[in-house]
């Protein structure tokens, strides 16, 4: 038996792509936002924020949408608001408003959501194509 057939994907919490982008979004918001300083808590910590947010909220609006091209539209969102995650970072650590430290874990934590958003996206055409 495929390992993917054993899986059982009741809700789009059940997919490893939310579950680590919620990672990154939990990540965002307790260890990255309160690092800030309080002005930029409300320019650059709120974008960042809303593009963390942006991840999950893409995949489960995906996900209930129950068609493949829909649903992978949505986790193609949802993997550009990583990458926007990303330069967020960067520009936080280049204003000197975050150390290289969190920088790299951030780092970590998108390349980790993009490469589970690509796999569940390739598992979307591949199940599309063998339907067909």
């Amino acid at each position: 038996m495929n390992p993917v057939q054993s899986v059982s994907i009741k809700t789009f919490e059940d997919l490893e792509c939310w579950k680590q982008c919620r990672t990154l979004r939990l990540f965002i918001a307790k260890q990255v936002l309160p690092t800030l300083p309080k002005d930029e808590r409300y320019r650059l910590g709120d974008q960042v924020l809303r593009a963390a947010r942006s991840t999950t909220s893409n995949i489960a609006e995906g996900y209930g949408r129950f068609h493949y091209l829909d649903n992978a539209k949505f986790c193609s969102n949802a993997r550009g608001s990583c990458w926007e995650v990303l330069d967020h970072l960067i520009t936080a650590n280049d204003e000197d408003f975050l150390k290289t430290e969190l920088l790299d874990q951030g780092r970590s934590q998108v390349a980790n959501s993009v490469k589970l958003l690509n796999g569940y996206m390739n598992y979307l055409k591949k199940a599309h194509t063998q339907e067909v």
